[in-house]
């Protein structure tokens, strides 16, 4: 119940009034459902014959004293009914004790519905507000988070979890609200009729509570277990539909359709094992429901027989339709201990994101940087991801202003990730990178950013038109302007010989394009945005030689007068390169022009003479 509430002060805040406006209609629907049984006692006295009573109007101002209203107020009311009765007589009573009965029913159906009505907004803003908060937390969260989660566990997450959140938490938050306040109601009518039989419910009562309590803390520890395994199917169809043609190529369409139906396989047994137990809410409730309102009908009868109740019979139907009423709400609160556990279950996979910490933040006074005047620097820098392998060792690069450094080596020389570095997609574990002699970590991270702009291996494009992809990230860009960063990127023919040109949408990640088309709409990208530094990942190595020099066309345009870090598996691609830094094994091993650097005869000629082999 504690993770609950902690789970309400979270989301449910910014609904205060919705809450307040289900407690009010609550409890008006209560007393006049109390009201309304209260008809069956003159009722069943009427027509049975029962009542030899005779009442006398008592004025409330002649009696002090909570209970002593209690009895004047119910005093007047058979009053009134044994005048009506007198004055009109017995069917015609009825009569009118039916109609006051179905007007206080619509009344309280309405105050139900109310009820009801002011939750939806409540339950679908809970849902929107935990969605909207992931995908900020995704967007805010370090590039180390990703390289441990499994995308397909982060989009179940975001979908599975939160609509597990939204049907069972959610859509239990009315009967939270509404049958407490129902039992509550109730049971205090319950005392006012007969406190001896009261006690005798309250004593059984609790027997029920913990049944309904111990399934429910076993149903949490299997949903977890279900969500785990729905989170490894969502994962294997993600890997399944990123690398289709490998398993094609491949012939593995049943290696991974035997991998997938065994992790199908375990998530139906675990299912079955979730249903089951949530199965078990309405018979055990009912059952056990059922067995309280015999025990309370043998005591009560019991009482009456021998003489030894304070009420007659006709009040003693009345207690127990009473009864009967609290035991829907009971059976509700149970559904709600069984739907809960299964929730709270999504709630601890959901805040692995929205929990996580994220070291990558501002400093609390932040620097900011506007451009670049002089030099980067990387100062004795030395790199390690978390399983402590050290991927850059006592790295020291000076980056002038307009200058272009390459950087070459085989894979896992630690090439990305020395560029990485630099917008602070990581922290350095040792050493440091300033930007005109400042830190970088004591610079805010958007002034750091938006001196860069990245031209990659892979090209990022989005499921949107040509023009959208060129502007991402930058504001007030005119078409005029997107034109010309199109035509520098050699890409303003090929997007004009489309359908709609510029407003052509390009298919999921630039599906409809060619690899050196969305290279060139990605430089496009950059181009609009001037940066004054330029980050370069192999943005060559992917294409074909027709491809590849309309693409250095562009790159070449791009880097005049920009500081350019570009790493290159096509030496050839970074001949003019003012400097060439050969990493190796996290370590610069050489360093030079591509002359000095052929001149030395080392690592980097044999590089050379294999690509010219």
């Amino acid at each position: 119940m504690k993770e609950l509430f902690a789970f309400l002060r979270r989301f449910v805040r910014p609904y205060r009034r919705n809450l307040v406006g289900s407690v009010a209609y609550n409890l008006l629907s209560a007393i006049l459902n109390v009201f309304s049984f209260a008809l069956i006692v003159p009722i069943l006295r009427i027509l049975f014959k029962i009542n030899t009573e005779s009442y006398v109007y008592i004025p409330l101002s002649d009696v002090h004293g909570g209970k002593e209203v209690v009895n004047a107020l119910r005093n007047n009311f058979f009053c009134k009914v044994s005048d009506f009765v007198d004055a009109y007589g017995e069917s015609r009573t009825l009569l009118i004790l039916g109609i006051v009965l179905i007007v206080m029913t619509f009344f309280k159906t309405a105050c139900y519905f109310g009820s009801s009505a002011v939750m939806v907004p409540l339950r679908n803003g809970i849902v929107k507000d935990i969605r909207v908060q992931i995908y900020n937390k995704i967007l805010n969260l370090p590039m180390g988070f990703f390289s441990k989660e499994r995308k397909g566990d982060i989009i179940t997450r975001m979908s599975g979890d939160v609509s597990e959140i939204e049907n069972s938490i959610a859509q239990s938050l009315d009967m939270l609200i509404k049958n407490p306040i129902l039992i509550l109601v109730y049971l205090g009518t319950l005392v006012a009729i007969s406190w001896q039989m009261t006690i005798f419910t309250i004593v059984i009562g609790p027997l029920i509570i913990w049944v309904m309590g111990t399934i429910g803390r076993k149903l949490k520890a299997k949903s977890l277990v279900a969500q785990s395994y729905w989170s490894d199917t969502m994962s294997e169809l993600e890997e399944t539909l990123g690398g289709l043609r490998v398993i094609k190529a491949f012939l593995a369409e049943g290696k991974m359709s035997a991998r997938f139906t065994k992790s199908s396989e375990q998530l139906r047994k675990a299912s079955n094992r979730v249903h089951m137990r949530q199965a078990l809410a309405h018979p055990v409730s009912e059952f056990m429901g059922t067995a309280l309102i015999v025990l309370v009908l043998w005591f009560g009868g019991t009482l009456i027989l021998g003489g030894n109740a304070s009420i007659d019979a006709s009040t003693f139907i009345w207690y127990m339709t009473i009864l009967y009423s609290v035991i829907n709400p009971i059976k509700d609160f149970s559904k709600a201990g069984y739907a809960i556990p299964k929730g709270l279950a999504s709630v601890e996979r959901i805040d692995k994101i929205l929990l996580a910490e994220n070291n990558i933040t501002d400093p609390e006074k932040p620097v900011e940087l506007t451009e670049l005047k002089g030099e980067i620097k990387y100062n004795g820098v030395s790199f390690s991801y978390e399983d402590g392998h050290e991927v850059l060792h006592d790295i020291n690069v000076t980056i002038p202003h307009g200058k272009t450094v390459a950087l070459v080596g085989q894979s896992g020389s630690g090439k990305s990730t020395m560029v990485d570095l630099l917008p602070r997609f990581y922290d350095v574990c040792q050493g440091s990178i300033t930007i005109d002699g400042k830190d970088i970590r004591d610079v805010s991270l958007k002034s750091l950013r938006s001196l860069m702009g990245n031209v990659n291996q892979e090209a990022i494009l989005f499921n949107d038109t040509f023009y959208n992809n060129i502007t991402f990230g930058v504001k007030d860009a005119t078409r005029e302007q997107v034109i010309a960063a199109a035509k520098i990127a050699n890409a303003h023919d090929f997007i004009m010989e489309t359908e709609n040109g510029y407003d052509t949408n390009i298919g999921d990640r630039g599906c409809l394009l060619s690899g050196g088309q969305r290279q060139r709409i990605s430089i496009a990208r950059a181009i609009l945005k001037n940066p004054p530094i330029l980050i370069l990942d192999e943005a060559t190595s992917a294409l074909d030689t027709e491809s590849e020099r309309l693409v250095q066309e562009a790159l070449e345009r791009l880097m005049k007068d920009r500081t350019t870090i570009a790493i290159a598996h096509r030496l050839s691609t970074i001949k003019n390169a003012d400097e060439i830094c050969v990493l190796h094994e996290g370590r610069i091993v050489e360093r030079g022009t591509h002359e000095e650097l052929i001149a030395l005869n080392g690592y980097y000629k044999r590089l050379h003479d294999m690509q010219q082999l």
